[in-house]
């Protein structure tokens, strides 16, 4: 199997658990459906209720496609500064997403004004960011 792909799986699979994992935990303590949209692809399958474990797949999988790509472009530019733009896209695009998927959301999720959401959403995006640096 091709490296990238192993290597992907293996840090998507990390990250990805580290920020679904502190994102349940704020959810918990503070009743903000962020960890719910996280996983939310409810609006994909519209009457269908997916049992948790898949909702988690696939927020997995979107992991292993976001470093899978990294990864490639860390492969063909090599400059850190190329690297670091990428990563700011990336970001922005992950952050911009609040909108739409709570917008598009069938279950209960933050409301697109809910500041305190809206903050640890960002915190989290900035949590990603950090993680591709280091």
């Amino acid at each position: 199997m091709n490296n990238k792909i192993i290597k992907s799986i293996i840090i998507g699979t990390i990250s990805g658990s580290v920020l679904g994992g502190l994102l349940w935990l704020i959810e918990e303590s503070t009743g903000e459906k962020v960890y719910t949209l996280l996983l939310n692809v409810d609006f994909i399958f519209k009457d269908k209720l997916l049992p948790i474990w898949l909702e988690w797949f696939f927020h997995l999988f979107i992991s292993w496609v976001i470093v899978y790509i990294f990864l490639v472009i860390q492969s063909i530019w090599k400059a850190l500064s190329i690297q670091l733009l990428f990563i700011l896209c990336l970001s922005l695009i992950a952050a911009s997403s609040y909108f739409p998927l709570t917008i598009l959301a069938i279950k209960e999720t933050p409301s697109i004004t809910n500041i305190e959401a809206i903050f640890i959403g960002l915190s989290s995006i900035f949590y990603m960011v950090f993680q591709c640096i280091g």
